[in-house]
Formats: C-alpha cells, structure tokens, sequence
C-alpha cells in the first residue's frame, strides 16, 4: 500500500514539474516577444493574442528546428515572391523551401506582413478581440493543415491570457496566468510563482517519470502523450529535433498520442522474419511496431518508396532470406 502511494505521489510529482517546465520556457518566451506582437496588432491589424499563440505553437516557444536554425518561428514556407535567405526542412513533403530570417524579430514582422495577403482579407473582418473567430479564420483560409489548430490557438490564448496583452494586462510575466495542473493533493502552480530551471540531467529524469522508458527489438522508446511534439520532447532529452525525427522516420511527420518514439536509431532488421500487413496499415506503422527502419523494410521487400498504406493482406519480411525460402 506504502508502494503504491509512493509511486503515486512521484507520477503527480513528475507530472505536475512537466507542466512547470513548459509554463517557465512558454512564460519567457512570451515576456520576450509580447511587445512586438502588440505593436505589430497596432501597425498591422492582426490580434497579439494571435501572433503570440502562433508562434508558440508553431516554434514550441522558439525551440523548434525552423526557429533555431531559420529564426522562422511561424512555419512560413517559401513563396513565388520571396527573395530572402531559405531553409530546406521536411514538412508535410520531403525538403521544402521555408524562409530564413536574419532574426526572430524579422519572422514576427514578415508573419504580419503575410497575412496582409488577399488570401487572408477575410479574417481582417473579424475584430481583434475576437480571438476565437480569428483561429476558425484562419484555418478557412489555409494557413494550417491541422484539423485541430483554431483550438489549439484558443487553448493558448486563454491559458496564458493572451488577450489581455493589448488591452495593457498580462504584459508582465507575474501577470501572465500559469495553467494549472492539479493532480492528487499537489498544489497548483499559482500566478507569479517563480519556477526554479531543472539542469539538462534533471529535465530528461522528469521526463521519464511521466514517459515510462521501454524496449523493443533492443531500441529504448516511449509512448507519446497528449501535448507532445517532436519539439518539445527533443528539447526535453536535450537532443536535437531532427535527430529524434531521424530515429523515428519522422521526417515531416506529426506525432500523435500514443506513436512510440524510438530513442536511438532503430535496427536494420526486425525480430521476427516475417509479418503480415493488412489493409489500410501504414507502412510507417509497421516500422514503428517492429522497431525497424523504414528504408531497411523497403529494400527488404523491393517496395516501391511512394508505398505508404497497405492495399491488401501481404508478407512483409523483416529479414533477408533467401530467394527459395520466400516461395
């Protein structure tokens, strides 16, 4: 019983400190840029609610690799038009053309000069204040593929009351609300609680607390849970983005509740000789399930490299064999 309640309170522990380490990176990330999002509302006509919960959610609070690497912290892709500098990246298709900005306060400045596009003159029918009408909006209007972006906006937004930034409230941290994670008897975080930084070797031990490490084909993974990105969990293993995408075949993937994320790189072959795939199994779902590489699968089975969903019922080996033993 002792047992029990003790790993109990360890998980609220390590729960309630994930949430902590977000508010602290989301809270500075905020503080740092709220000012030229609010001046871009004034100059531009877009909601500083908006172009904050953008950019956290597009550059997971500028950790991601566009941000780092690009200063990009909107996603926003190369255009016809564009004459600046460009980063190659793997998004919805392999090596596409995104902007590279000279600094992060060039990236704000262009996101509210893109959206000055005809494509988007609707969404400037909306008011400011109507921060929820602007999400809707602008997932009309294209801006992201996400079924589920307006409401990951919104979350944003009233979490942190981030429509209070040009109204003159929450333009200080200690303003800005820290969303509560009350699990067991463990005390929310309160409005302007100061949160202490964990050290590297802290984080990725927080981490596992809350992710279980597992195993499988000798290749340590985790289960991904809801929240998590491939940004996000890479900055908490202080590993770079690409590297965890890379071990994963995830290359211009997103992740999903419940997708393992593979550690390290996975093998080149599999346990078992031989599985079947059954229609409409995606053949980076069974790479993920056998713990085995995606290219190494493909040159296993001659398959085409377009393959992306099985048709139909085949054997689909994990290992070589000899070409009589597959007849």
């Amino acid at each position: 019983m002792r047992k029990g309640l003790f790993l109990l309170v360890m998980l609220s522990a390590a729960l309630l400190s994930d949430a902590q380490v977000q508010n602290k990176v989301y809270l500075e990330y905020i503080d740092q840029w709220k000012d030229v999002a609010i001046q871009n509302q004034k100059d531009y006509g877009v909601p500083a609610s908006i172009i904050m919960a953008q950019a956290l959610l597009e550059s997971a609070a500028g950790r991601s690799e566009l941000a780092i690497n690009a200063k990009n912290h909107f996603g926003i892709k190369c255009t016809n038009d564009w004459m600046g500098g460009v980063y190659y990246y793997d998004d919805d298709r392999r090596h596409e053309c995104f902007r590279h900005y000279a600094n992060a306060a060039e990236s704000f400045r262009d996101h509210a000069l893109f959206l000055q596009r005809p494509r988007y003159a609707t969404c400037f029918e909306i008011a400011v204040e109507d921060y929820e009408g602007w999400a809707r909006r602008l997932k009309e209007c294209g801006y992201a593929t996400d079924p589920a972006y307006p409401q990951k906006l919104v979350k944003l937004i009233e979490d942190y009351r981030l429509d209070q930034l040009a109204a003159g409230k929450g333009s200080k941290k200690d303003k800005i609300a820290q969303p509560a994670v009350v699990i067991a008897s463990q005390p929310a975080t309160l409005p302007g609680q100061r949160v202490m930084p964990l050290s590297a070797k802290e984080e990725k031990e927080q981490f596992f607390l809350s992710h279980p490490k597992k195993r499988f084909n000798g290749v340590p993974y985790v289960d991904a849970r809801e929240g998590d990105t491939y940004a996000n969990v890479a900055f908490r293993l202080n590993m770079r983005e690409r590297e965890l995408r890379e071990n994963n075949d995830a290359l211009g993937r997103t992740m999903a509740v419940g997708d393992r994320i593979y550690l390290s790189p996975k093998r080149a072959t599999g346990i078992n000789t031989y599985v079947w795939s059954y229609p409409g199994l995606s053949l980076w779902q069974l790479c993920q399930e056998e713990g085995i590489q995606l290219e190494s699968v493909l040159k296993l089975n001659e398959l085409d490299p377009s393959v992306e969903v099985f048709q139909s019922r085949q054997r689909i080996y994990l290992k070589k064999v000899k070409e009589d033993a597959k007849r």
